[in-house]
């Protein structure tokens, strides 16, 4: 099972409402940019936040990319020449040699906090 490096610091970034279901949204964490991601779900909503870097166009442009899924696994798909990557894992689907970083999250009280190392 894939597990993340543990949490020493939780930000508070915006309101869930703030991020359209199947959408993304860039935020600004000390220097990073990281893609938000709302994907709903039977159980409630689940935010997923990876770079916000995309490795092949050389731009910070994650964000604006489209929500699906590949063989049941959810993915976003770069908005410009279309790799797509796991909001799981951050890995491209494409090319097994390109990762992008991933951050934990949690919604507390409507709002989602990102998981970082401190």
């Amino acid at each position: 099972m894939f597990q993340l490096a543990p949490v020493t610091t939780w930000i508070k970034v915006c309101r869930v409402e703030s991020v359209m279901p199947y959408t993304g949204v860039a935020a600004l964490i000390d220097s990073f940019q990281i893609a938000l991601f709302r994907v709903p779900g039977d159980q409630g909503d689940k935010v997923f936040a990876i770079g916000n870097y995309d490795p092949f166009s050389k731009a910070f442009v994650m964000a604006r990319g489209i929500v699906g899924d590949r063989k049941g696994e959810l993915k976003v798909a770069s908005p410009i020449y279309k790799q797509s990557f796991s909001l799981i894992t951050g890995q491209c689907l494409d090319d097994p040699l390109v990762k992008l970083p991933i951050y934990p999250t949690q919604i507390i009280n409507g709002f989602i906090h990102i998981g970082v190392l401190s």
